[in-house]
């Protein structure tokens, strides 16, 4: 769930990137400008994982609703809310509920104060292949971490011209495990309940509640 929620903010976020390339800089910088522009953000998305070593291929489906620094991700069975003090891990197969603090000091904690700054540094980025995908013309921008130690091999990050909205992401780590995330839906501004954002404990009357703060 950590590493999905890297991605999706990475995704949704994170385009203030130490560039190497111009036109690539220039083409994340109008992703960022318009994705600033919207009030509201609500993504329904696909998440697959691959091994070929391995042998492994698992495809997930989830959503998340993002508003300023609130957020509800629902991902495979489990639903997360951060109500912008307190993050609420809801997973109805074990039915419990953690709830936790989250901690801004914590160099290690995505959070979404982080997300316009979490992939600020440490990656090279350029121009990629530019494809024509299900009738939409896709510019891929490649990104390669600066750190000898990042288990990344490099990250393909894809965006629709016309809109300027991201279409998917590709991650491919050394060890030959790629993970993709598609979008099959990008809504903006959308009517949201007063309380989207908050924890109702009456909702969950028989689960165990572990605060861990």
């Amino acid at each position: 769930m950590k590493h999905l929620f890297q991605i999706i903010a990475f995704l949704l976020f994170s385009f203030s990137i130490q560039a190497q390339d111009k036109e690539a800089k220039d083409l994340l910088n109008q992703v960022t400008t318009k994705i600033k522009g919207y009030d509201n953000i609500v993504i329904d998305f696909k998440y697959t994982l691959n091994n070929f070593k391995e042998n492994i291929n698992q495809d997930s489906r989830g959503n998340v609703t993002m508003k300023d620094n609130q957020y509800v991700l629902n991902f495979m069975g489990v639903t997360k809310i951060f109500d912008g003090k307190k993050t609420y891990t809801i997973v109805p197969e074990d039915e419990e509920i953690t709830v936790s603090t989250v901690n801004e000091k914590d160099d290690n904690a995505i959070t979404p104060s982080k997300m316009l700054t979490f992939f600020n540094s440490g990656y090279k980025c350029s121009m990629s292949d530019l494809q024509d995908i299900k009738g939409r013309k896709i510019q891929y921008i490649k990104l390669v971490p600066t750190n000898a130690k990042d288990q990344r091999k490099e990250i393909l990050l894809g965006i629709d011209v016309q809109t300027k909205h991201i279409y998917n992401l590709i991650e491919t780590g050394k060890k030959g495990t790629k993970t993709t995330l598609t979008v099959n839906s990008f809504k903006t501004n959308q009517p949201l309940s007063k309380n989207q954002f908050t924890f109702a404990a009456s909702k969950y009357p028989n689960y165990y509640i572990n605060k861990l703060d």
